[in-house]
């Protein structure tokens, strides 16, 4: 090893929103209700609905090439009007959750939000809901107004929204997004699955094919939370100028999050041997609204392992991998070629006996970090521990251009065409593998779901509130009868009186 390696100790450690979404390192300034869905005729006949097509009449998707901004850091945002007349907000994309929301009231860390009593189309339906988050979490109040986005299907479309009237963690300084958007499916949706997310409302009222993409463009770069870096999500379908070579499909195992079965996983080509069920526990998902890698601990620290054994340097500290400390080389050296490739093996979705390889090389998971340091250059882990579930977040996706097939119910995989790193491609696909050497199902059998958990919950609720009220009855009984004496007209009532 050379001895230009330093490390920063982080004085704030990762924060984030969401079920998930990790912000990113934040660096000390020393170092640097249950609403109906809309009628696709009503919709049309109130916002007067045109798609952007071509002459053919088909969508024209490289109107939306180009249309997030954001980075692996804090999100990729993508613009969008809400109401009438139209107010411009910067939504959060994730993948991960599936409600839309945006700030309905003024928030330190944010420079607008939505006023939807400004709005003539704003509809409230008076129900309360609250969204958590792996970290961060909101309170707000449901509705429905027009939207529309300048960079997507051309038209305007009534959708639920929740505006946020009060939120932990959720929104952080400097950040220039000032809502979220939910694009996974309605079983998430809070309070209640009859809640209609976004995409689904905007593919029965646009009547578009039931598909989107994502690019996210910021591999290599580094993570500020200036939201400089672009990306592409594309509504209906996919833009072949975004990704090179094949299309691999894996299966979404569970409509909920964007679940999918992780078969194995290696570390500059050797396995990591591990039960592929300890990678699917409590779930696997592709999620752009979180920022790392998450393993589950065992996982986690087989990798760390197994990256420590493979690379050039042995002798980083712990708080490196748990992110609490940053890597610094002299501007002259870069660190990439002192550590592995990692691949990730998803089941084939056209052949269950096949599988295909994801491959990331360290330009995506040792990854830049803007400091105030003018003499080095600085980097962090991609990766972090999960208590429960596999995220495949834009430590991944960065790599990759991402279709959410959800009419085919499965998540395809291309090498992105902006994962270059001074010209050199830092990801690849490879396939098929047989899966002759795995277990034929690597998802458990009955894990714990949270709809199942909330079914419970509500249960469990209901008969502690029936014993509530039978232990209220009999405390009563008691009290009613040592109010007075009781009447008795003969000797044997009296007895049977006595024995009660």
């Amino acid at each position: 090893m050379r001895g230009t390696l330093h490390t920063l100790l982080l004085l704030a450690v990762l924060g984030g929103v969401r079920t998930k979404f990790s912000f990113p390192l934040r660096i000390s300034p020393a170092l640097v209700s249950q609403p109906q869905p809309v009628s696709t005729t009503t919709a049309k006949d109130i916002m007067g609905l045109a798609l952007a097509a071509d002459p053919s009449g088909n969508i024209n998707f490289m109107t939306m090439v180009n249309n997030l901004e954001g980075d692996s850091g804090r999100g990729y945002y993508l613009e969008m009007m809400i109401g009438t007349p139209p107010q411009t907000v910067n939504i959060l994309v994730d993948t991960g959750s599936s409600n839309f929301a945006v700030a309905g009231a003024p928030n330190p860390d944010i420079s607008t939000y939505y006023e939807s009593f400004a709005s003539s189309t704003y509809q409230s339906l008076g129900t309360a809901v609250t969204v958590r988050y792996t970290q961060g979490s909101w309170t707000g109040v449901l509705g429905k107004d027009v939207i529309g986005v300048p960079k997507g299907v051309n038209g305007t479309f009534l959708v639920n929204i929740a505006s946020i009237l009060e939120s932990e963690s959720f929104f952080m300084p400097q950040i220039k997004w000032q809502g979220i958007l939910g694009l996974a499916y309605s079983t998430l949706a809070k309070p209640s699955s009859s809640v209609e997310p976004f995409f689904d409302s905007l593919v029965e009222q646009a009547d578009i094919p039931n598909v989107f993409s994502m690019q996210m463009c910021g591999a290599g770069l580094p993570t500020t939370g200036s939201g400089n870096n672009g990306g592409s999500l594309v509504m209906g379908g996919m833009e072949p100028t975004l990704y090179s070579g094949d299309i691999w499909y894996t299966p979404i195992t569970e409509e909920w999050y964007y679940q999918v079965e992780v078969l194995k996983f290696e570390v500059g080509g050797m396995n990591l041997n591990l039960d592929c069920k300890e990678y699917n526990t409590d779930k696997a998902i592709v999620d752009s609204g979180t920022t790392l890698l998450r393993l589950p601990d065992k996982v986690f620290n087989a990798m760390v392992e197994a990256i420590v054994q493979t690379s050039l340097i042995q002798n980083f500290n712990n708080e490196f991998w748990t992110g609490l400390q940053l890597a610094c080389w002299e501007k002259s050296e870069e660190p990439w070629t002192y550590f592995p490739d990692l691949s990730i093996y998803l089941r084939d979705s056209d052949n269950a006996t096949r599988s295909f390889r994801l491959t990331m090389k360290p330009q995506l998971y040792i990854q830049s970090v803007m400091t105030f340091r003018t003499d080095m250059n600085c980097y962090r882990f991609g990766i972090s521990p999960s208590s429960n579930a596999l995220v495949i977040g834009a430590t991944v996706m960065e790599g990759f251009y991402v279709i959410f097939d959800r009419a085919e119910k499965r998540v395809g995989f291309a090498v992105s065409s902006c994962a270059e790193v001074n010209g050199i491609q830092v990801s690849e696909i490879a396939g098929p593998f047989s899966t002759a050497d795995i277990s034929s199902n690597c998802i458990s059998s009955y894990p714990f779901r949270e709809p199942v958990m909330w079914i419970i919950s509500y249960a469990l609720m209901t008969f502690c509130g029936i014993i509530l009220l039978v232990l209220v009855v009999l405390l009563l009984i008691p009290q009613r009868r040592h109010n007075g004496p009781e009447v008795v007209n003969d000797e044997s009532s009296l007895v049977r009186h006595r024995w009660k």
